[in-house]
């Protein structure tokens, strides 16, 4: 491994962020003497952020941990567009009044993870609409457009997939990665900044931004990559059969958060302490030689830890206590997912899928036919069976790893 002078470096290539660097020496030299202004541009499209955004939240946070400022800037402008980097369609467009309430919510998970304020290197939070809608089209394509080439364009990955695909990709879309590269340059200029990070699938973008800043303004600036997260088994970060792991507790309970990172693959715990863990790297070296069993203790330090980084203390320590007596004195934890029920019965088919656990009729069924579900403990060996309900819930369990609460509605 490379050695380098700067904490940033040093400190993203040891923990397993890095991927590519389009001048790793300059950026490094840049890091070692004065404080780098970095951003990474996020997308309010939903009002959560979920885990596959967390290496890039955990990138800026390194940023300001090393001694560097943040720049999380929301593509309030981009967004009304929708980043065409490896999707199969058209996003659909959102309002501008939908845009504005997601980034409130978003800041709200970035303020957990990063210091805001007027310091240094404090973190800034930006928003593309500022500059992006105010460009007028003629101007904009004389002044910018002249230093993008179609041809190259035409060449990246992101494009060239929805084209061999012969799947639609609108002049909207394409436009994207003109206004990315927009972004980087305005944001040297406004704000000094001279790093933009960001996924693999963003290198084209993020060369652009480059290249338009060098040839218009003669500032040298740096992109940096991470690596695309996938779990040991060859699955996607955070994809999971009951769908996105958000990370906001308005759209997922601390216990699934915690539950999520308990469920880590033994071979993956190591790696993700690294990504998504302040512990120190030699603590990190000893959780993850455990063998055997000892390895579910490497596990709950992870789940701990992430989830006291993202929801608080107390939401980890909450959801730990709950795992442990679920699962070691099988009783129903308070931190639970709930299903709320209007009546006092429920069919066992339409509970899991209330619960989050089965995505449809045919999944809860094939579960049940595999003995994978049981009630109060018990299994359920009938699809048809019913859920009777009193004054205290119904523990609904799927599989090993996934327990519910079925609650009837209490009426005042």
């Amino acid at each position: 491994m490379t050695t380098y002078a700067s904490d940033l470096l040093t400190t993203l290539t040891t923990r397993g962020y890095v991927h590519q660097m389009t001048d790793a020496a300059g950026l490094d030299a840049l890091a070692a003497r004065q404080v780098v202004p970095g951003y990474i541009g996020f997308d309010p499209t939903a009002p959560s952020l979920h885990v596959g955004s967390l290496v890039q939240i955990m990138l800026l946070r390194r940023l300001q941990q090393t001694g560097h400022k943040p720049i999380v800037l929301m593509g309030g402008g981009t967004g009304k567009i929708g980043d065409p980097s490896f999707k199969d369609e058209a996003r659909k467009l959102a309002t501008d009044d939908t845009i504005r309430s997601n980034i409130a919510s978003i800041k709200r998970i970035f303020e957990r993870f990063l210091t805001f304020g007027d310091g240094p290197t404090d973190a800034v939070m930006l928003d593309n609409a500022e500059w992006l809608d105010r460009l007028e089209y003629i101007p904009f394509l004389r002044e910018i457009g002249q230093h993008f080439s179609v041809n190259r364009m035409l060449g990246f990955d992101s494009v060239k997939l929805r084209l061999d695909r012969e799947q639609s990709l609108s002049f909207l879309e394409f436009n994207y990665m003109i206004l990315q590269g927009y972004d980087f340059r305005e944001l040297s200029r406004r704000a000094g900044c001279r790093l933009q990070m960001g996924g693999s699938d963003q290198w084209g973008n993020i060369v652009n931004g480059i290249d338009l800043t060098r040839r218009m303004d003669g500032t040298d600036i740096f992109g940096l990559t991470t690596p695309l997260i996938t779990t040991a088994d060859g699955g996607k970060m955070g994809k999971t059969m009951s769908g996105a792991v958000w990370l906001h507790e308005d759209q997922l309970p601390h216990f699934d958060y915690w539950q999520f990172w308990r469920n880590t693959d033994d071979r993956d715990v190591g790696r993700f302490l690294r990504l998504f863990t302040d512990l120190p790297l030699d603590e990190i070296a000893r959780l993850e030689a455990l063998q055997g069993a000892e390895i579910n203790a490497a596990k709950i330090v992870l789940a701990n830890e992430a989830t006291a980084m993202c929801r608080g203390r107390a939401a980890a320590e909450d959801a730990a206590e709950t795992a442990r007596r679920t699962f070691q004195e099988g009783a129903a934890g308070a931190s639970l997912p709930r299903f709320v029920v209007t009546g006092s019965t429920i069919g066992v088919v339409d509970a899991l899928i209330g619960l989050g656990f089965c995505a449809s009729k045919g999944e809860a069924r094939r579960l049940i036919g595999g003995g994978g579900a049981r009630v109060d403990g018990e299994k359920v060996g009938d699809e048809t069976f019913v859920i009777t309900l009193g004054d205290a819930p119904a523990k609904l369990s799927a599989g090993k790893k996934n327990h519910g609460l079925i609650v009837r509605e209490q009426h005042p």
